[in-house]
């Protein structure tokens, strides 16, 4: 099938600007964090629960639990965030999770 320029610069438009994509963490059975972003957070949760991948991080720490979740309007956006909430500190990913923007500006300051 030949897809014109205009059908795949549409398609590119729907699946990076028009469907939102969430940054999520999950709390690992052994206390660990996951971070992951999808187009659906509920499918993606269920895919975690039921060991869908067997050689996902998640799959030998169950039972998790969604604990955070923050929406981007591109898949691109989500992207970024994930990467760089990666690199945070635990202290600095629990500020995130609850909330505490205070102690996360404390945090920033903090050399590594």
């Amino acid at each position: 099938m030949n897809h014109t320029q205009d059908d795949m610069e549409s398609r590119y438009y729907k699946k990076n600007f028009m469907q939102k994509t969430s940054v999520y963490i999950l709390k690992c059975a052994d206390n660990s964090y996951y971070i992951g972003h999808t187009d659906n957070i509920k499918e993606r949760l269920i895919s975690h629960l039921t060991r869908a991948n067997k050689d996902c991080y998640t799959a030998n720490r169950l039972p998790v639990e969604l604990i955070f979740v923050r929406e981007f309007n591109t898949r691109d956006e989500a992207f970024i965030f994930e990467r760089q909430i990666k690199k945070w500190s635990r202290k600095k990913k629990e500020a995130l999770i609850i909330g505490d923007f205070e102690a996360l500006k404390i945090l920033a300051k903090r050399k590594k």
